[in-house]
Parts: structure tokens; C-alpha cells; sequence
């Protein structure tokens, strides 16, 4: 299992745990955490999955592709050093203890 620790968007901390080859996204929905919209499901079209990763995970999550740079230039908060969409985040045992934020909105 991979434990993953949120920073709500009223400052909230609250860990979830989720199986190693799901999307950050979908264990995000599946846990409900409030703020993930996710809109499209998945398919990268409309950064309503925006989250904030902690600087000293930044490396551990990948690299981010040319088409989720764009996306991220969509959000409806401004983008961070550390914004990524949870949809291309796939959740490994090495990202066992991840930490994100959760952005004021996704609209």
C-alpha cells in the first residue's frame, strides 16, 4: 500500500492509503478527498485533478509530459513550482508517504 498525506484546501492534514498502480487521481476520488473534480476522468483534458506536490517529492513523481505542461497553464489557481495533474501521477511503493496540497479550486 502507498501512504499518501494531503494538506487540505482549509488546511487540513489527512493521510489515505491506496494500492501501488492505481493514478494519484483515482485514489484521490476513491478516498473523496474535496477539491479533486477530476472532470474528465482521467484523459488529461481538463487539470480539475490539480494538486501540489511537496518539493521533496518532485523528483520521485516523473517527469511532467509537454501536454500536461500545457494543461497546467489551465488551472484555475496559479500554477506552483510543484503543480501537477494527479491523473499522470501513478502511485508506486516509492512514493510511499507522498505529500501534496490540495489548490483552493479547480473551476
Amino acid at each position: 500500500m502507498v501512504n499518501i498525506r494531503i494538506t487540505n484546501t482549509n488546511g487540513t492534514e489527512q493521510s489515505i492509503e491506496s494500492k501501488a498502480g492505481m493514478s494519484l487521481m483515482e485514489a484521490l476520488r476513491g478516498a473523496n478527498i474535496d477539491g479533486i473534480v477530476a472532470e474528465c476522468g482521467g484523459s488529461m483534458s481538463c487539470a480539475t485533478c490539480h494538486v501540489v506536490v511537496d518539493t521533496d517529492w518532485l523528483t520521485a513523481t516523473g517527469e511532467i509530459s509537454d501536454m500536461e505542461d500545457d494543461m497546467l497553464d489551465c488551472t484555475a489557481t496559479d500554477r506552483d513550482p510543484g503543480s501537477r495533474l494527479s491523473c499522470q501521477i501513478e502511485l508506486s511503493e516509492a512514493l510511499d508517504g507522498l505529500q501534496i496540497s490540495i489548490p483552493d479550486n479547480q473551476f
